[in-house]
């Protein structure tokens, strides 16, 4: 039997600024989780451009996902968030999101935005349950093969933010 204990244990994690020695492992898990996925040269222009970057790791220091945001007037966008195969539906994700939701609480950011594959139910579920809304619908946004796919617009405004937060607190 699992006790509150061994699942708050297995829960544990840590967060570090991404550096660009950390593109190879991020590229593994990109490719692993991705049909189209981003280019070691993407990340690392968001590094050089100065874009947030976090690496989600365990306790012994096994790199368990990522998350990239942008910051511009007033906004943020949250650009990728990714959680290796081997972590997933585990509630790290989850935990990732919040963890990226607390850093940009700290600055004068009225609302989040984001991007999400319209065929990416689990990540449009897991917004959705932290409060993001659909915006809009940016049709033809994502590669498909010889197709394109619509993304999702969704954001979560500051005050949504900061409620989130004091459930957690």
């Amino acid at each position: 039997m699992t006790s509150d204990n061994d699942l708050q244990q297995e829960r544990t994690f840590e967060l570090h600024v991404m550096v660009e020695e950390d593109l190879d492992e991020v590229l593994m898990i990109e490719e692993s989780c991705y049909p189209f996925p981003w280019t070691k040269g993407i990340f690392r222009d968001c590094l050089v451009a100065g874009y947030e970057a976090r690496i989600m790791s365990s306790a012994d220091g096994e790199m368990m996902g990522y998350v990239f945001w942008s910051w511009a007037v007033g906004e943020a966008h949250l650009l990728n968030l990714c959680i290796s195969p081997l972590y997933q539906r585990q509630g790290f994700g989850r935990s990732l999101l919040m963890a990226c939701l607390e850093e940009i609480s700290r600055r004068d950011v009225e609302r989040v935005l984001l991007e999400v594959r319209a065929s990416n139910f689990v990540a449009e579920s897991l917004y959705s349950a932290v409060g993001f809304r659909q915006l809009g619908r940016r049709k033809g946004y994502y590669p498909a093969g010889r197709q394109r796919e619509d993304a999702l617009l969704m954001g979560l405004e500051r005050e949504q933010m900061l409620n989130l937060q004091a459930l957690s607190a």
